[in-house]
């Protein structure tokens, strides 16, 4: 009988990119996977180790799985991914639980890492996170009807705050006939969202073509048959030009649903934290945008007690989210990471951070409640995504909703399908989620 294995999948859309790779090597190796995680041999932690509530995510993983391994429920933890990329053996000196370690250049070696662990030796692969992104086949475990796919590793960008080109390695883009071709292969499985992912896919092309050629990959994968919706992920607004608002604003399958973070909107601080553009190039890009593209839906990232963040900036970036009433916001309280500028720079204390954070979620909240008043009596577009049998409904999302970072719509009727679109007239709100029922005319 081949040893089960089973895999945890931790921090963003990109990650999970790699987590489904490294399930098809794995099953094409003949490893048996599975998702019940009480009844496997072996598992595996893909982690994030971008910010401190990533790695206690992590961690925490770690420790709670280490104790099934202690009952001898489990056989061996192999960790893989962010954390260990960033701290390398730290992490076995400090977590007697974890058999191996593979670092983020080195996904594609998990077969032979396995093999090793099953031979009792405790494997570390660093493989060069600045290497050609290798092209490997997955496994998709995204909900129905949708999938994302990754179109560039690493980051350029450099922000003060952020590890990630360390962790990653620098921008590299993959080939576009490589990208249409594993969009086409969604497409025949039956995928009907394509969500595209990057650090920051408005760079895409740079590297390989000497230009940015985001425009044409959308293009190329607007053609598709089968594909209903392409949604765009991690857009820098300082790349946004008019030829790619012309593009997104013309092409019927992208969805209105842009997300852009910006992480603050005082013009020192975005100075100081390395990012380029000022506060009103980013009110004006948003002006913009709204103007060009009718029925957009924005999402954005915020980020409180950043250094340099007194009250009257605080009050800015209040004001600006009241003004600009974007959509959808991830806030965060500032992380500050080792090895970063940011951490070596004076900046709010943490409690401080925390408090301006829950500030703006409940700002965010007001926006999002009247955004979804401004729904109810619409009939929406709604790619189902199954049953809730506690709460006796279908679900879904529309094209104002990503997953996991959004809300979903819940309604009633007959003839939903997962991973198929269905109309649903909207009726009410439910703790931010929508609500309604299939519409009659579907």
């Amino acid at each position: 009988m081949a040893n089960r294995v089973g895999m945890v999948s931790l921090g963003c859309a990109k990650n999970t990119v790699n987590s489904e790779q490294m399930l098809w090597l794995l099953n094409e190796a003949g490893y048996e996977i599975t998702g019940d995680l009480s009844e496997i041999d072996y598992l595996i932690i893909n982690t994030c180790g971008f910010i401190e509530s990533a790695k206690t995510e992590a961690i925490n993983n770690i420790l709670e799985f280490g104790k099934l391994k202690k009952e001898g429920r489990l056989k061996k933890i192999i960790v893989t991914g962010c954390l260990p990329e960033r701290y390398k053996s730290e992490v076995l000196k400090e977590m007697p639980e974890v058999d191996a370690l593979v670092g983020c250049g080195s996904f594609s070696e998990i077969v032979d890492v396995l093999k090793a662990v099953e031979r009792g030796e405790t494997p570390e692969r660093y493989g060069d996170i600045n290497a050609k992104v290798e092209e490997t086949d997955r496994v998709i475990t995204s909900g129905e009807g949708w999938a994302y796919i990754k179109i560039a590793e690493g980051c350029d960008n450099r922000c003060a705050y952020c590890v990630i080109p360390s962790i990653r390695g620098k921008f590299r883009s993959r080939p576009m006939e490589n990208i249409v071709r594993e969009a086409k292969e969604l497409a025949d499985m039956g995928v009907k969202e394509l969500i595209v992912v990057a650090q920051d896919i408005t760079r895409y092309g740079m590297d390989l073509y000497g230009e940015r050629r985001l425009s044409a990959l959308i293009r190329e994968l607007a053609k598709i048959d089968g594909l209903r919706w392409i949604r765009l992920h991690y857009l820098y607004p300082e790349l946004i030009d008019d030829e790619l608002i012309d593009c997104i604003a013309s092409e019927s399958k992208v969805v209105k649903y842009l997300d852009i973070p910006i992480q603050h909107i005082n013009s020192a601080i975005l100075k100081r934290m390395n990012r380029r553009g000022s506060g009103d190039d980013i009110r004006a890009l948003f002006k913009k945008l709204r103007e060009r593209i009718p029925g957009l839906v924005l999402r954005t990232s915020i980020i409180t007690g950043l250094p340099g963040e007194g009250e009257a900036e605080f009050d800015e970036l209040c004001a600006f989210l009241r003004e600009a009433k974007i959509e959808r916001a991830g806030v965060f309280p500032f992380s500050p990471e080792e090895g970063t500028p940011a951490a070596e720079m004076e900046y709010p204390d943490k409690e401080t951070a925390e408090h301006r954070a829950q500030l703006l979620v409940d700002l965010q909240s007001e926006i999002i409640d009247e955004f979804n008043a401004s729904r109810l009596g619409k009939t929406i577009e709604v790619l189902c995504e199954g049953f809730d049998s506690f709460g006796e409904c279908w679900y879904g999302r529309s094209a104002a909703d990503s997953p996991d970072v959004d809300g979903k719509v819940f309604f009633t009727g007959k003839g939903a399908v997962p991973g198929e679109f269905i109309s649903v007239h909207v009726t009410d709100v439910l703790d931010g989620d929508l609500t309604g029922e299939i519409a009659d005319n579907t």
